[in-house]
């Protein structure tokens, strides 16, 4: 299709909500999207720029559009979402169909069974479910076999043949398990009101069984039917754990769906849980793959159709972080306080331990996809123009200019590359001088990588505050590297990120693996500047009397010698003046070995 068709095409489109489709020049479908207005939506796309690379070139792959109108945005949510399973485009997230959820069946029978299935057949039976645990299933089946005698034969059990006397009681009923409807010895009235019970229980409403069976047990006891009254207050317990176990918000929320996400550069991680008389009778969470950059608000909107679709949920209100277009027919609640809020957080909570789990698993199973995330991540938290495939850190480890040393190391896609870590001893730096010593080191290091041709890193991290940034900045000019890798400082105090000319410094979330990476470099250089530190001390005979003292090691002379200058300082101090500076224990080991001397 010609340029000039599309562009018919975009200027007859209706001012309706629908449903359109891309397709490329082959006739194969690209992309399926849903509009509050057809014609606004569809023309964006060919009117803005796109900062998103995938977004343009799905553009540029557009020869023919086709368009759906539907009545309302919640039709068109739905299309959408069956159209996306059915093609399964290649610019759409992917959804697909899972029939292998367990269900409880109550089968259409004149005396119905509850069983288990993964199969839905349009029988007029009736299923509660798919649940996302088959342990779940087995539980309120155990719990419904506890307090409901049903049958679990697959007879017919017509009333011609009841009366004709074909079938005879089996073992089940001889164990309590069954009353023997086989032989006309229950009514199909007094088993449907067990049935009627079931059906609420598997809703989440226990309060209509717990009425009954504590009625029947009040009325055993008044007719002196001590045993069976005793019996169906085991059930009334049973049920009580169970409903314990469930219920965890007010009683009074119910029927209501929980909606949350989280999300990173390339997935999205949104969980439902479902709410039924102050239960949660359900919890999934659906694993989202980006395909073209989309928001929260679109994934999470996507996502709530999906899911409501695949557990067949009916619920009028919804509970979500921030507002979604889910049509009329469904109330959208922001919960900001109490039970409601409680709720939202703990859906939030599920779905940030699923991406964990998730997290751990692709580290083992896909090394890869794990890497190129963290690398993806890395970038955008530090506002980086390439990924950081290659990071160099340096630190200076010194004890007041006693044989100064610094050491730089070495990651590769996210991992330690020992192989290039590097010492170096300070050269032309007389004294304790921090800025002068980073100055020459970066100047040594990048000098070498240029004279050998060897490629630069796409990230440098200096162990040290601005101080240090302006002095390692001075060697990346003089070499005029200054544009072509990035060069930040990380301060130990409150872990501020430093960049170049900007006053302001960078805060990473405490608990993100970008912040947690930058932290196991500077770690990884301290220790291998230390351990070279320690081999130079120890190959040039220094030997302090500190070093003979029981109970002191390397770590501690350090900490002394950098906090009270020398060794003869040390003998005249209290353990008050000790204390702060190596704790209780230490303080008193040094104070008696100077004082008993």
């Amino acid at each position: 299709m010609s340029k000039s068709t599309l562009e018919i095409q975009l200027k007859t489109l209706p001012n309706a909500p629908g449903v359109y489709q891309y397709f490329d020049d082959k006739g194969v479908i690209l992309y399926v999207g849903k509009a509050k207005n057809l014609k606004k939506r569809v023309s964006s796309y060919f009117t803005k720029t796109h900062e998103n690379g995938k977004t343009r070139v799905l553009v540029k792959k557009i020869a023919a559009i086709k368009h759906i109108v539907v009545e309302t945005e919640t039709d068109a949510l739905l299309l959408e979402n069956n159209l996306i399973k059915k093609h399964q485009p290649r610019y759409n997230v992917m959804l697909k169909d899972d029939k292998s959820y367990p269900w409880i069946c109550i089968k259409n029978e004149r005396f119905p069974r509850v069983f288990s299935t993964r199969r839905v057949f349009k029988d007029g039976s009736e299923y509660f479910g798919p649940y996302t645990s088959m342990k779940t299933v087995s539980t309120l089946l155990e719990l419904i076999k506890g307090l409901y005698q049903l049958r679990t034969c697959n007879y017919d059990l017509s009333e011609s043949k009841i009366r004709a006397g074909k079938y005879k009681v089996c073992l089940e009923y001889h164990l309590g398990n069954c009353k023997g409807p086989c032989e006309g010895l229950e009514t199909e009235k007094e088993y449907h009101e067990n049935v009627k019970a079931i059906r609420e229980i598997l809703k989440g409403n226990f309060k209509d069984s717990l009425s009954q069976f504590k009625k029947q047990m009040k009325q055993l006891a008044l007719d002196m039917h001590f045993e069976e009254a005793q019996k169906i207050k085991e059930k009334i317990e049973v049920l009580q754990n169970y409903q314990a176990k469930s219920t965890i918000v007010n009683p009074k929320i119910s029927n209501v769906d929980v909606f949350t996400i989280v999300s990173d550069e390339s997935y999205g991680y949104i969980n439902f849980l479902q709410l039924s008389y102050g239960s949660i009778i359900r919890s999934h969470t659906l694993e989202i793959k980006k395909k073209l950059a989309e928001t929260d608000k679109e994934l999470l909107g996507l996502a709530i159709t999906e899911i409501r679709q695949r557990f067949n949920s009916n619920s009028n209100e919804i509970y979500v972080p921030f507002k979604v277009d889910l049509g009329e027919n469904i109330k959208v609640t922001i919960p900001k306080l109490g039970d409601k809020k409680h709720i939202l957080d703990l859906s939030l909570r599920n779905a940030k331990y699923y991406r964990m789990e998730r997290f751990k698993q692709i580290k083992i199973t896909d090394p890869d996809r794990h890497r190129n995330r963290i690398m993806a991540q890395m970038k955008i938290d530090l506002r980086l123009i390439e990924e950081p495939r290659h990071i160099e850190c340096f630190d200076n480890s010194n004890i007041q200019g006693t044989n100064p040393v610094a050491a730089c190391v070495v990651f590769k896609n996210g991992k330690p590359s020992k192989k290039d870590y590097r010492h170096y001893n300070i050269k032309t730096v007389e004294g304790p001088d921090d800025f002068a010593s980073m100055e020459e080191v970066v100047y040594r290091r990048y000098k070498r990588l240029l004279d050998e041709g060897q490629n630069l890193p796409q990230l440098v991290i200096i162990d040290g505050g601005k101080g240090q940034l302006s002095s390692s900045l001075k060697s990346i000019d003089k070499l005029n590297l200054r544009g072509k890798m990035t060069i930040i400082g990380i301060a130990k105090r409150l872990e501020e990120l430093f960049y170049p000319d900007d006053p302001i410094p960078l805060y990473l979330d405490k608990k993100s693996e970008t912040l947690k990476i930058i932290q196991q470099l500077r770690n990884e250089a301290h220790r291998f500047g230390i351990e070279h530190h320690r081999n130079k001390r120890s190959k040039s005979a220094l030997n302090t009397e500190l070093e003979t003292i029981p109970g002191i090691g390397e770590k501690t002379i350090v900490t002394l010698l950098k906090h009270f200058k020398s060794v003869k300082r040390l003998t005249s101090l209290s353990i008050n003046e000790l204390e702060p500076v190596i704790g209780k224990s230490k303080a008193k080991i040094i104070f008696n070995y100077y004082n008993n001397k």
